[in-house]
C-alpha cells in the first residue's frame, strides 16, 4: 500500500516529510505511534506479525495523511527484520526514524513458565530490539544520520512480579542501549538512540498475552491511553539528543522509589503487585495467544485496550519533562517570589 516514484519521495523528502518504520505496529503503542508520524504527513513502514492488524494500521496511516508500507515480519528472525529493511529503502526511501516496539510476555508466575516461553519472550522483546536496531544502523552509520527510539518501560529498571521474562528483557534493552549510546558517542557519529521509558498503558496486549493467572490481566493504575506514549515516541525521535525519556507520573515514582528504597519496595511489590495486576474478573479460557501466533492476523484489535474507562490521556509530567527549561524558569521565580514575600513579612 502507498508507494511511491523515487521522484515523489525525493519531493516529499525536501518538504520534511520522513520515512519511519515502527515494530510491533499493528496494535497498542506501535499502532498509536504510526498514526502519530503519519499526521505529519511521514512515509510509515508497518512491521508487525498479524494481516487484519497491520492492514488496519495501514487504513489508519493513510487516513491520518501519511503514506503506508505494510512489512508482515517477525521481529525475532535477523533475517526477516534485515529484509524488512532492505524493501523499506527500496520502496519509500532511506530511513530517518526506526522505532523498536514489538514485544511479547507471560504473565504467570516465573515457575509456571517453560524454558520455551521464557526464550521466545526474550527474543521478541529484547533481540527483537537488538536485529532492529542493527537492521538501521547497517544503513544509518554510513549515512552518518537517523534516529532510532527504543521504547522501553518503568520496568526496565524495576522488576514486578508475574512479568519475569518481560522484566528482563527490558532490563537487558536498557543495557544494551547504554553501551550503544557510549559506542556513538565514542565514534562522534551523527547517528542519535534514545529510550522512552513507559507506564502503564491501555493497550490490547492485555487481551491477548499468554496468561496463566486466574483472572484478567490488567495494568498497574495508573493507566495511560496509547496516544500518550506515542506523543512521547515522536517528541524523542525529534530530540534524541537525551538518553531517554520518562513518561507519566508512576514511572517517575517507581524508578525514584526503586532507586532510594528497592528492598522496601519488593516487600511492598511482593504485597500488592499480584492482585494490581488482575481484574476482579475471571480469565477467559479461549483469550487469545500471541505468543507464537499473532493474535490479530484476523481480528483488528486496534491501540486500544479495554480500560478505556479508566485511562487517562494526558501527562502532566510528560510536558514537564519535554519542558525542562519553562519548568525549571517556573521553580525559579516562585522561589523568588517566596524569598521576596518572606523579607517583606520581616520588614
Amino acid at each position: 500500500m502507498g508507494t511511491q516514484t523515487g521522484t515523489q519521495m525525493d519531493a516529499g523528502r525536501s518538504a520534511g516529510r520522513r520515512v519511519v518504520v515502527v515494530t510491533g505496529a499493528s496494535g497498542g503503542i506501535g499502532r498509536a505511534t504510526a498514526r502519530a508520524f503519519a499526521a505529519r504527513g511521514d512515509a510509515v513502514a508497518l512491521l508487525a506479525r498479524g494481516d487484519e492488524g497491520l492492514e488496519g494500521a495501514a487504513r489508519d496511516v493513510e487516513a491520518a495523511g501519511g503514506t503506508a508500507l505494510v512489512v508482515p515480519v517477525d521481529v525475532a528472525v535477523a533475517d526477516e527484520v534485515e529484509q524488512a529493511a532492505a524493501r523499506v529503502e527500496e520502496q519509500l526511501g532511506p530511513i530517518d526514524t526506526w522505532v523498536n516496539v514489538a514485544f511479547s510476555s507471560v504473565f504467570a508466575p516465573f515457575w509456571e513458565i517453560s524454558p520455551e516461553e521464557f526464550a521466545r519472550t526474550t527474543e521478541v522483546t529484547y533481540l527483537g530490539y537488538v536485529y532492529g536496531t542493527m537492521a538501521a544502523l547497517r544503513r544509518m552509520r554510513p549515512r552518518n544520520r537517523g534516529t532510532i527510539v527504543q521504547v522501553g518501560s518503568a520496568l526496565a529498571y524495576r522488576g514486578i512480579p508475574l512479568q519475569s521474562a518481560y522484566c528482563g528483557a527490558k532490563h537487558a534493552t536498557q543495557g544494551f542501549h547504554e553501551a550503544l549510546r557510549c559506542e556513538l558517542l565514542h565514534e562522534g557519529s551523527e547517528v542519535r538512540v534514545t529510550m522512552v521509558q513507559m507506564p502503564a498503558v491501555n493497550t490490547p496486549q492485555f487481551s491477548w498475552v499468554l496468561s496463566r493467572l486466574p483472572h484478567q490481566a490488567q495494568p498497574v493504575p495508573p493507566i495511560y491511553q496509547p496516544e500518550v506514549a506515542a506523543k512521547a515516541v515522536v517528541y524523542a525521535a525529534d530530540h534524541p539528543k537525551r538518553r531517554e525519556y520518562w513518561v507519566g507520573g508512576s514511572t517517575v515514582g517507581t524508578l525514584l522509589a526503586n532507586a532510594v528504597a528497592p528492598g522496601l519496595l519488593d516487600r511492598y511489590l511482593a504485597r500488592t503487585g499480584f492482585s494490581s495486576q488482575q481484574t476482579d474478573q475471571p480469565r477467559k479460557p479461549d483469550q487469545p495467544k500471541n505468543l507464537w501466533e499473532p493474535a490479530d492476523e484476523h481480528h483488528d484489535f486496534g491501540a486500544h485496550g479495554r480500560f478505556d474507562d479508566r485511562a487517562t490521556g494526558r501527562s502532566f509530567q510528560l510536558w514537564a519533562s519535554q519542558h525542562h527549561g519553562t519548568v525549571l524558569a517556573a521553580a525559579g521565580a516562585a522561589v523568588g517570589g517566596l524569598v521576596a514575600a518572606t523579607r517583606a513579612v520581616r520588614r
